[in-house]
C-alpha cells in the first residue's frame, strides 16, 4: 500500500504547484472583478416607453462579477435590481462564458448576454451619456436587448478593425402582441448577423461603422379577421420587462460613431458623435379564419395585408457628447420614432420626437452626477403629452469594473 501512496502523493503535490503557478500568472483566477453600480434620479415627468417614472426613483442597480475561468474561458454574471411601483425586481441580465484562445480571431459566447447589434446595445445602461436610451432603442429593443443564446464572431486579419458575427437567441423579449395567449411561438425565435468596421484617422480621431440584421420569427403581429377590433400592438408588453414595444419579422440597423481627442488622449478632452437608424418591416399579418362571412372580412383583410406589405416602423437618433475637461461633459441628442398601431379597420400612425440636452459632472471615472432636459413631442402615443422634463441623476460605481466598449 505504501508503494502506491508515494507516487499518488507526488502527483497531487505536482498538480497543486501547477495550479498555484497558473493562478500566479493570472490574478483574476483568484481575485475576480466584483462591482456594483448605483443609479438614482429625480424626474419631473413621464417619458414615453421609459422605465423612469415621475418623481424620485431608482434606476438599475447593477451587481457584477467577472473573471478569467482559466486560460481558455472568461465568465461574467450581472444581476440587476430595479424598483417599479414600490416593488423591487431582480433580474439576471448576463450569465455567460466566452472563449479566449481560439485561433484566427474566432470567439464563441454562450449563455445570457447583450446582443451585439447596433452601437449602444452591447453597452450597459450606466455607461450612457444620457439618462435614458434613445426612443428607437426603447421602442424596438426594449431599451437594451439581452437574451439566452449563442454568438460566434471573428475579427478579420485586416489592416482596419473588421468584426463579423452571428447570433441565435430564444427571443422571448421580442415576441409580438398575443392578446389571447394562443400563439405557438418558436423556441429559437431571433437570429442576428452583424458587421463592424473601424479605424484611425491620424493620431486624433477614430471611427466605426456598423450594419446589423435581426430576424424575428415571432415578430409579426397576427390578428384574425373577425377580431380585428382587438388588434392593438400597443398592448404587446405591459410593465417593465425590457421587451420590445414594436416588433416585426425583420429589423435592419445602421450605426456610426466618430471620436476625437487631442493627440489621442481622452482623459482631458474629447468629442463623440454617433447615430443609428432602425427599420422594422413585416409588422402585421392576418390569420385566416373559417367562417361564412368572407365578404364581410375581405375589406379588413385587404387593409391589414396591405399594411404588412407596405408599412414599417422606423426610428433614428443623432448624438454629440463633448467632454470639456476631466470633470465636465455636455451632450445634445435628437431622436425620432415613427410607428403604426392597428385599430379596427384602419392603421394609426404614431410619431415621437425627443430633443435632449445633458450636463454631467464627473468627480472621477467612478462617479457621475447628471442634469438633463428633455423636450418630447408625441402624436397618438396614448398616455403621453408634449412635455418638458427635467432629470437629475447620479451614477456611482463601487469596486473593480471592466473597461467600456468603444
Amino acid at each position: 500500500m505504501s508503494v502506491l501512496k508515494t507516487p499518488l502523493s507526488l502527483v497531487a503535490i505536482g498538480c497543486a504547484f501547477t495550479s498555484v503557478a497558473v493562478m500566479a500568472e493570472d490574478s483574476s483566477l483568484t481575485n475576480p472583478n466584483i462591482s456594483a453600480v448605483l443609479d438614482g434620479y429625480y424626474q419631473s415627468g413621464d417619458r414615453a416607453m421609459s422605465e423612469r417614472a415621475e418623481g424620485f426613483g431608482l434606476g438599475e442597480t447593477e451587481l457584477a462579477i467577472s473573471a478569467n475561468i482559466d486560460d481558455m474561458f472568461y465568465g461574467k454574471m450581472t444581476a440587476v435590481l430595479a424598483s417599479h411601483d414600490g416593488d423591487t425586481e431582480l433580474e439576471l441580465e448576463e450569465a455567460f462564458i466566452q472563449t479566449m484562445a481560439l485561433p484566427e480571431g474566432l470567439s464563441v459566447r454562450a449563455g445570457r448576454f447583450l446582443s451585439d447589434v447596433g452601437y449602444l446595445n452591447n453597452q450597459h445602461l450606466h455607461t450612457d451619456s444620457f439618462a435614458d436610451r434613445p426612443a428607437a432603442y426603447r421602442a424596438f429593443l426594449g431599451g437594451h436587448y439581452f437574451d439566452d443564446g449563442l454568438r460566434v464572431s471573428i475579427v478579420a486579419p485586416t489592416d482596419i478593425y473588421w468584426n463579423l458575427g452571428l447570433e441565435v437567441f430564444q427571443g422571448d423579449k421580442m415576441h409580438a402582441a398575443d392578446e389571447h395567449g394562443e400563439r405557438d411561438f418558436s423556441d429559437l425565435g431571433v437570429y442576428t448577423a452583424f458587421t463592424k468596421l473601424g479605424g484611425d484617422i491620424g493620431v486624433d480621431s477614430s471611427w466605426q461603422l456598423g450594419l446589423a440584421y435581426l430576424s424575428n420569427d415571432n415578430g409579426k403581429v397576427i390578428g384574425e379577421e373577425e377580431e380585428h377590433d382587438h388588434f392593438d400592438e400597443g398592448d404587446a408588453h405591459g410593465g417593465h420587462d425590457h421587451s420590445a414595444q414594436y416588433t416585426g419579422e425583420n429589423t435592419y440597423i445602421a450605426d456610426f460613431v466618430y471620436k476625437w481627442a487631442p493627440n489621442g488622449n481622452y482623459k482631458y478632452q474629447h468629442l463623440t458623435v454617433s447615430g443609428e437608424y432602425f427599420r422594422v418591416t413585416d409588422i402585421f399579418g392576418v390569420e385566416e379564419s373559417d367562417h361564412d362571412h368572407a365578404d364581410d372580412g375581405e375589406h379588413d383583410h385587404d387593409i391589414l395585408s396591405e399594411a404588412a406589405n407596405n408599412d414599417y416602423h422606423e426610428g433614428w437618433y443623432v448624438s454629440s457628447v463633448y467632454q470639456l475637461s476631466p470633470n465636465w461633459s455636455t451632450g445634445l441628442r435628437y431622436g425620432q420614432v415613427d410607428t403604426f398601431e392597428a385599430h379596427g379597420d384602419h392603421l394609426d400612425p404614431q410619431k415621437l420626437k425627443e430633443t435632449e440636452i445633458s450636463l454631467a459632472w464627473h468627480n472621477s471615472h467612478f462617479s457621475t452626477v447628471r442634469l438633463q432636459y428633455t423636450h418630447q413631442q408625441g402624436t397618438n402615443f396614448e398616455g403621453f403629452e408634449d412635455d418638458n422634463i427635467i432629470t437629475l441623476q447620479y451614477v456611482m460605481t463601487l469596486g473593480a469594473h471592466g473597461a467600456h466598449q468603444f
